[in-house]
């Protein structure tokens, strides 16, 4: 492999808090290495369309501690093309880009398993999701605020829910994975925790929220990942629970895309700038087609193609610790 000059460095897929911040950690790392750092806006597509920006220390002054990413996101239709590809190639020699560090999750990066594979073009992927549902990494960058957002917003709506002796249920995001329902869950005191890991079953429900009743709770949370499958969607189980037990009063909230935004916690901000550096360190050094992440509070490396396809599982301790703090 020859020698890395110049990296360029995209966002692609859902925004994360924290982009910025392993932006900044990228840049400035190639200026300590002596390296030239270029910015693709919008992900893949800019890639194809050459929509790049020369980056420097004082480009990524004051974005740390920004949500959202300045090098903007996009889906790629064309990227999953040959055509298209073989366009971003292209780009990329015109440009004497050497290296590319992509920040996303698992769809950002089987693009770039697949570009890496074609033109063995090097590629460092840096995890950036809030759905924290990529192998090989105990954290990605995104997720500590997106689920310190979901708790919020939760503590918030029990002040009504218990001011109207109401049922809610809250929908957070995770459309194949549970892991901010779970955590978020056992943080704001769920009363019932649904994931699309554990199919617990309507009934189940139910019987929880009896026994709930039971005991004397005038209001209930209930914490549904986007992705569980135990109704259609959120809607549908609280049609359920009102047409099974009707002395429930209850409410649905969706908090969406506002889990997205803000301003990115401290420790997604460190998370970032420890990944954007260790991704720098590997292109130097010659190596491709890793992603970098943390495990023990260590930065290690694995390979992207075992990120995607490795599969994530739900911290069993964890449920079982929810189990009992609904009792």
């Amino acid at each position: 492999m020859k020698e890395i000059k110049k990296i360029a460095v995209m966002t692609s897929g859902g925004d994360a808090p924290g982009m910025n911040a392993a932006i900044r950690s990228v840049v400035r790392a190639c200026a300590y290495y002596g390296a030239n750092c270029v910015g693709i806006y919008r992900g893949y597509e800019g890639l194809i369309e050459g929509d790049f920006i020369e980056l420097t220390a004082r480009s990524v002054n004051n974005i740390i501690n920004k949500g959202g990413t300045i090098l903007k996101s996009a889906r790629s239709k064309e990227f999953r093309t040959k055509e298209g590809r073989a366009k971003a190639f292209e780009n990329l020699k015109e440009n004497e880009i050497d290296g590319m560090v992509v920040i996303g999750g698992d769809g950002s990066f089987t693009g770039a398993v697949i570009f890496n594979e074609e033109y063995n073009f090097p590629i460092i992927g840096i995890p950036g999701t809030i759905d924290n549902d990529i192998f090989g990494t105990s954290h990605t960058i995104g997720y500590d605020t997106a689920l310190n957002t979901a708790v919020e917003a939760i503590d918030k709506i029990r002040d009504t829910a218990s001011s109207h002796n109401r049922l809610f249920f809250v929908e957070v995001m995770g459309r194949d994975a549970g892991f901010i329902a779970l955590n978020a869950g056992v943080g704001a005191g769920a009363e019932e925790i649904l994931i699309p890991e554990e199919n617990l079953g309507l009934d189940r429900m139910l019987e929880s929220l009896k026994k709930s009743r039971r005991t004397g709770k005038s209001s209930s949370i209930v914490v549904v990942a986007e992705g569980d499958k135990s109704g259609k969607n959120v809607y549908e189980l609280a049609k359920y629970v009102e047409e099974n037990l009707p002395e429930y009063d209850v409410r649905v909230s969706v908090l969406g895309h506002m889990q997205r935004g803000g301003s990115p916690s401290c420790f997604d901000r460190v998370l970032a700038s420890r990944l954007g550096v260790k991704s720098v360190e590997l292109l130097l050094d010659g190596q491709t087609n890793l992603m970098v992440g943390l495990n023990n509070n260590e930065v290690i490396s694995t390979s992207i193609k075992e990120a995607i396809t490795g599969g994530h599982s739900i911290n069993q301790e964890l449920l079982r610790v929810s189990d009992i703090m609904t009792t």
